[in-house]
Parts: structure tokens; sequence; C-alpha cells
């Protein structure tokens, strides 16, 4: 028998325990030992659980007992996620998380921990919920250089601008009705501008390429300035808008890596991931491209991943599985700027079609898209590829005579 504890009962913690106890057999079956939850730590009381003697406020209790070999932390957040974590594999207990703002903050740090320990820090949860994601790119895809992965990794926004693009509905009416349904947060910062999206993808990043990407590494937008003439104007170019995560590596060596909303062309296999789901594609150089579609987030699918990684602990203690990457640098990820982009521009002015004429002036060739119902005054263009740089100073010298850039977005190459 293998004691574990649970570092928190919130939504995912109380699906962790839910799938351990009522599948147990199962999970007993492919651990090759039970798994007995000894503690559960939160500082609530649920007096109506089942397990209620399991119970602690303390997390000294979960710490300082040898018979736990295994921890899930499922809390939330770095404080005090990440000094529990570091403790508990500093003091030789093998780690389970579904918490990614501490996987992309503090990976590195607590994976090297893990190393010199012969212990396990495993996080498959923390991308795509229930969407198995770590464990292929690093056992299954490992045969391939990843030349790109790319994704939907946010199902709030996914619902948010699906809502727009097939109901017409505006931003602030798909963002209230997220919240009604659960799927966003009262305060739903995190998700509609772009921070959980940044955070998956810099695990992603990290994983695929060996070395740590943090967060304010990686340009990040989200999708509060996303309009429905830009919804339609991305129909009439032949695509959808989608909030995206992207990582790539430059011929230098470097990484270019964003989040941001782009126009994705109807035929893109993340052209058709909807609502709350998620759509991760990764690119090998020998298996081409691979997609991993499914629910985002959810207590159930969530806690299906945690035990997962439960199970895999249990079968390796005291066997290290290989998941590791080395610390990054400041110059590691590329300026954004630098890249080579087309981007499509919205822009409003006493003379449309002049500015437009100017525009071709300032890049050589656009692009016009038209959409019905438009604005007095708006004009829509596509621009060439040329790196963000040169795009941003052109548009400038739109601005200088008269032109109000009212969006901007970039186009997608898968």
């Amino acid at each position: 028998m293998v004691k574990i504890a649970i570092m928190g009962h919130g939504t995912v913690g109380s699906g962790v325990v839910e799938v351990l106890t009522t599948h147990a057999d199962s999970i007993t079956s492919r651990a090759k030992q039970e798994i007995d939850i000894k503690y559960i730590l939160d500082l609530r009381e649920f007096p109506d659980s089942p397990l209620a003697d399991r119970f602690t406020k303390s997390f000294d209790d979960i710490l300082n007992d040898p018979e736990i070999l295994v921890v899930v932390e499922v809390m939330g957040g770095l404080h005090p996620a990440y000094d529990y974590v570091k403790s508990c594999l500093e003091a030789g207990k093998s780690v389970v998380t579904s918490n990614k703002e501490l996987v992309a903050a503090k990976g590195a740090e607590l994976l090297k921990i893990a190393q010199e320990k012969n212990l396990n820090f495993l996080f498959e949860a923390s991308v795509g919920g229930g969407i198995p994601i770590i464990r292929p790119m690093s056992q299954c895809l490992a045969a391939n250089d990843v030349v790109e992965v790319a994704g939907i990794l946010n199902g709030t926004t996914n619902f948010i601008l699906t809502k727009m693009i097939n109901e017409d509905m505006s931003f602030e009416d798909a963002l209230a009705l997220a919240q009604k349904l659960g799927y966003a947060e009262r305060n739903p910062a995190a998700d509609v501008e772009g921070h959980d999206a940044c955070r998956k993808i810099c695990i992603l990043a990290s994983l695929a390429y060996g070395k740590h990407v943090y967060p304010d590494q990686v340009h990040t937008e989200g999708i509060t300035n996303i309009s429905l003439a830009d919804v339609k104007y991305a129909d009439a170019w032949g695509g959808v808008v989608k909030l995206i995560g992207e990582v790539s590596k430059t011929p230098e060596g470097k990484l270019h890596s964003i989040v941001c909303p782009m126009f994705i062309p109807r035929d893109s296999q993340l052209a058709n991931v909807d609502d709350v789901f998620n759509g991760i594609m990764v690119r090998g150089d020998a298996t081409g491209d691979v997609v991993f579609y499914g629910k985002g987030a959810g207590k159930l699918p969530t806690a299906s991943a945690v035990v997962a990684d439960v199970i895999d602990c249990v079968k390796h203690i005291q066997a290290r599985k290989y998941l590791f990457w080395e610390d990054g640098s400041p110059d590691y990820v590329a300026d954004y700027l630098d890249a080579e982009v087309a981007m499509y521009v919205r822009l409003k002015g006493d003379d449309p079609d002049g500015l437009c004429r100017l525009a071709e002036e300032a890049f050589g060739e656009i692009s016009r898209l038209f959409r019905k119902d438009a604005d007095p005054g708006e004009a829509a263009f596509l621009t060439p590829v040329l790196p963000e740089r040169e795009i941003r100073a052109k548009l400038e010298t739109l601005a200088q005579h008269g032109a109000q850039i009212l969006n901007t977005i970039r186009l997608s190459d898968f």
C-alpha cells in the first residue's frame, strides 16, 4: 500500500478524491499497489465527506510523515503551493500537480530538485486538463525534432469566440454567458487577457525544446479587443478567429513564442475546435502534424489526468521517470517584433479608400477585405509577410495621415 496526501479540496481536489475512491479497484490493478489517501489538506471543514477524518489544516502533518510517498498539489496559485511542493520534494516525496502557474514559473527549479532526489515531479493536468499532451510529447514523440507547437489552450476564450462566430454575440454578451454557465470566473482576466494560455504554452515550449520559457518572455494578447467586425472580416477572408499559443524555433536557435488572436483558415485542423474544447497541434519533423483534442478543463477530466500521474508515481517509487528541462535565459526567446508575419488591419478614417491607397504604397501590395454593413469610414486589408516591426512602423505612418487603427490580428500559417 502506498499512502498519499492531497493538498487542496476544491473542484480538482475533490475530483481527485472521487476518482481515487470510485475507481479504487481498477486503479489498484494498474498501479500494482493499493493507493490510500492519508491526508487531505484544506483550511475548510468537510464534515459530510466520507473521508472527513483524513482532513488536516497543517501542512507539517504531510511534510513530517515518512509514510507519505506521493503528494498531490491541486491548490493553484504560486503561494503557498511553491513552498509546499519544494519542501515535499526536498523531504523525499514525489509530487503531482495540475498547477500550470506553478510549473510555468518554477518548473525548471522543481524538476532539478526531483532529479537530484531521484523523485518524480509530474504535471500532465497542467496543460489541457484531461487531454494527454505532456506524456505523449515527452515519450511518444521523443524521436521527433519538434518544429512547432500551436494550439487553442483556453476553453473559456474559445467558448466566447465560438459564440461570436456562430451566433453573432458581442464579446460582452458571450463573456456574460460564459460566466453564467460557469466557464468563466467572476474576474475573467486570466482567461480573456491570455495569461492562462501563456502559462500553458510556456510549459509546452519548455518540454519541446528542453529549456525553461518563462511567462514574461512571451508576448501575450487576449481577446478583449476582438469585435464582431473582426469576426466577419475573418469569415470574408476564409477563416475564423481563435486565441492561439504558439512556439517554434528560429534559424538562429532562439524560440519564437506568442499568445494572441489569429485568423485561422477554415481548412486548418484547429479551425473547427469550438466551445470549451482545446486543440493542440504538435508539428514533428517525422510525424508531421499531430493534434490532441478534448475538454481542456473540468473537474473529472482534470482529476483523471492527475490520478494517471499518481499511478505513474506509485509504479516508479525510487525509479525516476525522465521528464526534465534546463533553466532558460533572458535572451532565449526572440523579440516577437522580429518575426515575419502577415496581418489583418482594420482602420477608420474620413477617406478610407485613400488610406488604403496609402497602405498599398507603403506595403507594396495589400489585399482588401469587405463585409456587409461596414461602419462608415471603415476599411480592412491584409498586409504581405514582413517583419512585424516593419508592419508596425508602416501603420504608424498611416496613423499620421489620419487613420485610426482599430485592430490588427496576425494570420496563421497552420
